[in-house]
């Protein structure tokens, strides 16, 4: 199964192997980051997630333990709020980049770990196939009540079958 972020589905299907989309974890530190980061940190941080696509796991492991132990006092670096007296995290965006890839990490190279299955390692197929055609269809039928909206793609999924 490959999906775009949401690891719930991950969770509800324990058995079957996930793949995590390398194009929309990018996408993910994109927008935490934006495409020209200011912070060396941050132009480090997106760098190295745009080797997802030529790494393996053990690499791409390593090289963000040692980017985290270079930075972990400014991640962990926090600014007091002088109206209310309250610490928060000073770099809260470049944070939840790396926490997103930390988190991520069991889901993004699964496609290398069973290459029996052909798991492909972005959703694109899905994404400019199938669901951009589904998409459309039922643009052109806005108008439907939820049950027949949901058998209008229960049919159109089984004719792709």
């Amino acid at each position: 199964m490959v999906i775009d972020g949401k690891q719930g589905v991950a969770r509800v299907f324990k058995d079957i192997p996930v793949q995590l989309c390398h194009f929309h974890q990018i996408k993910t530190i994109t927008t935490k980051l934006t495409r020209k980061p200011k912070l060396e940190a941050g132009i480090e941080l997106r760098k190295l997630s745009l080797t997802l696509i030529k790494t393996n796991e053990k690499m791409f492991t390593e090289e963000l333990n040692i980017w985290h132990n270079k930075w972990k006092d400014f991640l962990n670096e926090k600014t007091i709020n002088i109206e209310t007296d309250r610490k928060h995290f000073t770099h809260k965006r470049l944070r939840s980049a790396y926490r997103s890839l930390d988190r991520n990490l069991p889901y993004l190279f699964t496609f290398q770990k069973h290459p029996e299955l052909n798991i492909p390692n972005t959703t694109n197929s899905l994404d400019g196939g199938v669901f951009s055609h589904m998409k459309k269809l039922l643009k052109n039928h806005n108008g439907l009540r939820n049950e027949l909206r949901e058998k209008l793609v229960n049919d159109y999924l089984n004719q792709k079958n």
